[in-house]
C-alpha cells in the first residue's frame, strides 16, 4: 500500500522552517541581491536550526537526517530566500562526499564547521571548456612525494567569492579520461589559488565566479577518497543535489503562486476580481499542477535514495523540469501582478532571475534528458 505522508517529526520540521522562511528570510530576500553580498550570518542561523548539517552524521555536529527531510528543508527555505537554499543543497552534496569518502582528519576538521555554518564550502568541477562534459576537465593534480600540485581554471563556481574552501576535481591520470579524476579539499587561502567573482543576472548573493590554480601545493592527505575515483563520487552526489534543486525551485514558484492568488482575489477589473476570469485562474491552475508533479517526483526520488534504490532518471527528470516549470510559473505570476511586479519593489523579478540560473547549473535540460534516455532506452542507444 502506498503512503505519501510525512512523519510527525518531518511535519514539525516543515512548520518550523515555514515560519522561519516567512518571518526572517522573505522580508530580506531582495536586500542581499541589491547589496551584492552573501549573508553569512544567515548561513550560521540555518546552522542553528540544523539545516546545514542534515546529511552530516551526528558525531560531527549534524543530524543524520534522511533525504526526504532534507528535501523538506529545500522546499521551505526556497519559499523564503531562494539563494539561501544553497545551504541545504550544496551542504548536502558536500556533506555526503566528505562523510563517505574523506579521511578522518578531513571529516573532523570540516564537517562540524559546515554543520554550524561557520564554514562555506564550494564544489569546483566546471571549467571554461568542460561543463556538461565533466569528464573533459583539464585541471591537473600531479603527485610529488607527499604533496599534489594543482594547475588549471574552474568557472561558474557557486560561492566562489564566499567560500572558505573548495572541493576541487582534477585529473590525476589524464590518460584515463573521467576515470582519472580525483577530488581534493583546498582552503581558499592556499597560495596559488585566486578567486574572482561574476556580475551575474541572478543568484547574486551566491557569489558565483572562477578559480585560478597556479602551482597550488597541498598535502596528499587532502585527497578525498581514492585517487582517480573522484568522478564517481560527484556523479552519485548529483543524484541528490538535482532532486533538491527541483524542490528549491518549486518552493520559490509555490510562494509566487500563493502571493499571486491573493493578489487576483483582491484586484478588480471591469468590476470583478481578476480571479473569476478563466484567463487568470486557468494559468494558475496549470502551473500549480505542473509544480505538484515535480514536487512529488522529487520526494519519490529522495525516498528511493533513502532506501538504496536507483534514482538517476528521477533525479534527472526533476532537474530538467523543476527549474523549467518554476521559471514559467514565476514569469506568469509577474505578468498577472502587472507592471509593479516588473519593478524591484516586488520579489518576483528576482525569483525569475534566480531560478533561471538553475536551468543551467548541475546539468542542462539536454544533459538530463540524456541521462533519462540512457536509462529507459539503454546504454547501447545512448544519445550524443
Amino acid at each position: 500500500m502506498l503512503n505519501f505522508s510525512f512523519t510527525e517529526e518531518q511535519e514539525y520540521f516543515r512548520k518550523i522552517l515555514k515560519e522561519f522562511a516567512k518571518d526572517e528570510l522573505l522580508p530580506q530576500y531582495t536586500k542581499w541581491d541589491r547589496e551584492g553580498i552573501t549573508p553569512k550570518h544567515l548561513w550560521r542561523k540555518l546552522g542553528q536550526l540544523g539545516v546545514n548539517g542534515l546529511r552530516i552524521p551526528a558525531e560531527y555536529g549534524g543530524s543524520s537526517a534522511d533525504c526526504v527531510t532534507t528535501g523538506i528543508a529545500a522546499e521551505e527555505i526556497g519559499r523564503g530566500d531562494f539563494n539561501l537554499t544553497y545551504a541545504v543543497m550544496l551542504n548536502a552534496l558536500i556533506g555526503e562526499i566528505i562523510t563517505k569518502h574523506a579521511n578522518e582528519n578531513i571529516r573532523a576538521e570540516w564537517l562540524p564547521k559546515i554543520a554550524s555554518g561557520e564554514a562555506i564550502i564550494g564544489i569546483a568541477i566546471t571549467e571554461p571548456s568542460a561543463g556538461t562534459d565533466a569528464g573533459g576537465i583539464q585541471t591537473t593534480a600531479k603527485r610529488s612525494g607527499d604533496t599534489y600540485v594543482l594547475n588549471g581554471e574552474k568557472s561558474g563556481i557557486s560561492v566562489a567569492t564566499a567560500a572558505d574552501a573548495f572541493i576541487i576535481f582534477a585529473k590525476t591520470n589524464p590518460q584515463l579520461g573521467n576515470r582519472g579524476i580525483s577530488a581534493f579539499i583546498v582552503s581558499k587561502d592556499t597560495p596559488g589559488l585566486e578567486c574572482t567573482g561574476y556580475e551575474d543576472m541572478g543568484n547574486v548573493s551566491i557569489g558565483r565566479g572562477s578559480l585560478y590554480l597556479q602551482d597550488v601545493e597541498i598535502h596528499a592527505d587532502h585527497l578525498i577518497g581514492q585517487e582517480n575515483e573522484g568522478f564517481a563520487q560527484v556523479m552519485n552526489g548529483f543524484d541528490l543535489s538535482r532532486l533538491l534543486i527541483g524542490l528549491q525551485c518549486a518552493g520559490a514558484a509555490f510562494q509566487s503562486l500563493d502571493e499571486t492568488i491573493e493578489h487576483v482575489k483582491i484586484r478588480k477589473s471591469f468590476g470583478k476580481p481578476l480571479a473569476v476570469y478563466q484567463g487568470v485562474s486557468f494559468p494558475i491552475v496549470t502551473h500549480y499542477t505542473q509544480l505538484e508533479m515535480v514536487k512529488w517526483q522529487a520526494y519519490r526520488g529522495l525516498w528511493l535514495r533513502d532506501h538504496g534504490q536507483k534514482h538517476s532518471k528521477e533525479s534527472a527528470s526533476v532537474k530538467w523540469l523543476g527549474p523549467k516549470y518554476s521559471q514559467e510559473a514565476i514569469h506568469e505570476c509577474l505578468l498577472l501582478n502587472g507592471h509593479y511586479a516588473y519593478t524591484k519593489e516586488m520579489p518576483l523579478e528576482q525569483r525569475l532571475r534566480d531560478v533561471i540560473g538553475l536551468e543551467i547549473g548541475d546539468g542542462t535540460a539536454q544533459a538530463n534528458q540524456m541521462v533519462i534516455a540512457k536509462d529507459i532506452i539503454g546504454r547501447d542507444f545512448r544519445s550524443y
